[in-house]
């Protein structure tokens, strides 16, 4: 039957996902590595994967209606989940299929007992299919966290900051499935070249344009074949990135022959972005704490053509003896990712309100090392895709405060639901020539 093997594959990764530390797009890769499938199977795959990890809140909420709130088994849990989320958040599945498949399913992974119980609970919310769905809606407004599968705490903290409205809207945007965009690499092509290329590969693209990325080199993917069978992508033709990740680059704006740092580089979307507007001419410094990190970086790098980049370990970097010698650093820090939650489908459940605080730390060390290896007139930009206060502006203040001989020229946030893409922070710093 159509939909059963992509089926079979989602309850492998949920279950295998219960005792792995992995992330589920890991695991899929995985299995369909050992099982491959058709595109438009490995799609539903990913959307039943993805769905049911964004979801997880809500449908335990709609298993806990119809069991009197008893725990349920691990394996049959993801089963009723998955069953849950095709009857209402996959409106393409007939419910019919949707209740038959997953009590096969139970079957065949061990609940054949429970398989009546399965069936009783599907078709039960099948038949109430309009009650339960206003139900949902009517949940996202009275309880947020519930309504839209998001931790309670993370929901009061943007609630206080930015009010009722803005967060429903943030909250409704990480649960929609992201789009994806492309940069022209012009040390290889140009956008008219990359057009012919498209249009003979099958990929086809929305021209899309922002004050930070000018016209004619972002495009939205509208369509397009897995990027391993796509030989212009294979070529280093063009980037997947967020247009988001593009104004950092803008507002480092290294010139050609300049000396830059990227301090913290992998995989290394703005690494070659850097060297594609410094027309491969100048030397970029590209550093990194994890050698496997390093070497995608590398990977990337060469099939972009960023001849102009050096890789090396964060820890071999060496401390300046005398004068600094970068003209720009751009650090790129590591954060808790809040900006980018709807492209990490399980980063609402592993995040912790602790984690933001020692993240901070760690951006104030890594700009404080690139503060001592900027040449005096030079820029330091500071980026991250966190919403947080304490990870974006709070951290500069910190710099600033033991560092007076910097000034902060100007910080934007871009927010998912006023900008229409992944958040993320930039700050630009100048150190005063003196």
């Amino acid at each position: 039957m159509r939909w059963a093997k992509p089926r079979e594959i989602a309850v492998r990764v949920l279950l295998r996902r219960e005792h792995t530390a992995r992330f589920v797009e890991d695991l899929m890769d995985t299995e369909t590595a050992r099982h491959p499938l058709a595109p438009p199977d490995r799609r539903l795959l990913q959307e039943l994967v993805c769905g049911v990890v964004r979801r997880q809140i809500t449908l335990d909420w709609l298993i806990a209606r119809k069991t009197t709130a008893r725990p349920q088994k691990p394996g049959l849990r993801i089963l009723l989940r998955l069953g849950l989320y095709q009857l209402f958040w996959l409106d393409r599945v007939p419910d019919h299929a949707a209740v038959h498949e997953t009590v096969e399913l139970a079957k065949q992974f061990g609940f054949g007992p429970q398989a009546a119980f399965v069936n009783a609970v599907l078709r039960g919310y099948a038949r109430a299919r309009a009650a339960t769905k206003a139900l949902l809606e009517e949940l996202k407004q009275t309880q947020p966290d519930l309504g839209h599968s998001h931790p309670a705490w993370l929901c009061e903290r943007w609630e206080q900051r930015w009010g009722r409205d803005p967060l429903l809207r943030l909250l409704e945007w990480n649960n929609t499935p992201p789009s994806s965009f492309a940069r022209v690499n012009s040390l290889k092509t140009d956008p008219t070249q990359l057009a012919a290329r498209w249009e003979h590969e099958g990929v086809k693209v929305i021209p899309r344009a922002w004050d930070w990325t000018g016209q004619g080199f972002v495009y939205e993917l509208e369509a397009c074949p897995a990027l391993d069978q796509v030989p212009s992508f294979q070529d280093g033709l063009f980037y997947v990135q967020d247009p988001s990740t593009l104004l950092a680059v803008q507002d480092l704006d290294p010139q050609p022959g300049e000396c830059v740092l990227d301090l913290c580089a992998a995989p290394g979307g703005k690494t070659t972005h850097l060297a594609q507007r410094m027309q491969n001419r100048g030397r970029i410094v590209a550093c990194d704490l994890h050698p496997d990190r390093l070497e995608l970086l590398r990977d990337n790098c060469a099939r972009l053509g960023a001849t102009i980049v050096e890789s090396a370990l964060t820890s071999q970097l060496e401390e300046p003896a005398g004068e600094p010698g970068f003209d720009r650093v751009l650090v790129d820090a590591p954060c808790s990712n809040t900006g980018v939650m709807r492209r990490r489908v399980e980063l609402r459940w592993r995040l912790r309100p602790e984690e933001i605080e020692r993240l901070s730390g760690i951006q104030l060390d890594l700009l404080c090392q690139a503060a001592r290896r900027l040449k005096r007139g030079g820029t330091l930009v500071y980026s991250t895709c966190s919403l947080e206060p304490e990870e974006n502006d709070a951290v500069i203040q910190k710099l600033l405060a033991d560092h007076r001989e910097f000034r902060l020229e100007h910080e934007r946030l871009l927010l998912p639901f006023v900008d229409g893409m992944d958040g993320a922070y930039v700050a630009r710093l100048t150190r005063v020539a003196r």
